[in-house]
């Protein structure tokens, strides 16, 4: 149970890192075509969307490189 939870803190704080940083680059771009900053639906949905999408990935590989110390380090 231990390392399920350790990969995902680690996931969710990648996920929310990340989903911040593309928000902030989608509205930079909105900002620099537009000149209005404008925070809006579709823009929030690409941003959850790349959270979701690198919390899963994130989740997998963080699982799979904490099992793997374990078996390095002899733990069941």
């Amino acid at each position: 149970m231990k390392p399920t939870l350790k990969a995902c803190r680690q996931a969710v704080l990648t996920a929310v890192i990340n989903g911040a940083l593309a928000l902030a680059l989608m509205l930079l771009v909105e900002f620099s075509l537009s000149g209005s900053l404008a925070l809006t639906r579709p823009f929030l949905i690409a941003g959850l969307l790349v959270a979701m999408v690198i919390f899963v990935a994130q989740f997998f590989r963080q699982l799979r490189l904490c099992r793997c110390h374990e078996n390095e380090n002899g733990v069941h």
